[in-house]
């Protein structure tokens, strides 16, 4: 089950590998992801190293969040994997034009996890191209539900 989507990330690139990766979370972070109070529109993922993080996730905190606790909404946030995804991923990225990006946050077995996905970024007509296409697939599923 799918808590936030970055569907901006399947508009800007060409997605090649999907990859599942734990969060490390503040508690109050917890709670307002399941309010549904996150933004990973303009995250990405980055390489430190031999380990993951995500930058530019805003996590805004809930009202009733605790006043001794300091909150930062866009802090960096280390992503958990197994170190062979880790190096494998490390060998792809570094060829040139591959990035990672966050495509959704969702929950496996009560944790919250990102879904990491390798991708090429498009070029504007690659961009008019698949608009064109997911057009001409709305329009030929509406003919086919009107003769029917």
């Amino acid at each position: 089950m799918s808590i936030i989507d970055n569907r901006k990330a399947f508009h800007d690139y060409f997605i090649e590998e999907t990859y599942e990766a734990g969060l490390v979370l503040e508690g109050w972070e917890v709670k307002a992801i399941r309010a549904g109070r996150a933004n990973i529109k303009e995250a990405y993922v980055i390489l430190r190293g031999e380990e993951l993080f995500i930058l530019g996730m805003h996590i805004s905190a809930l009202q009733s969040a605790s006043t001794h606790v300091e909150t930062d909404p866009v802090r960096t946030r280390k992503l958990l994997m197994h170190a062979k995804e880790i190096a494998k991923l490390i060998g792809k990225v570094e060829r040139a034009g591959f990035t990672l990006v966050p495509l959704d946050l969702h929950y496996a077995k009560g944790r919250i996890k990102a879904t990491i996905g390798l991708a090429k970024g498009k070029k504007q007509y690659d961009k008019r191209e698949s608009e064109k296409e997911r057009d001409w697939e709305r329009d030929k599923a509406r003919l086919m539900r009107v003769k029917t």
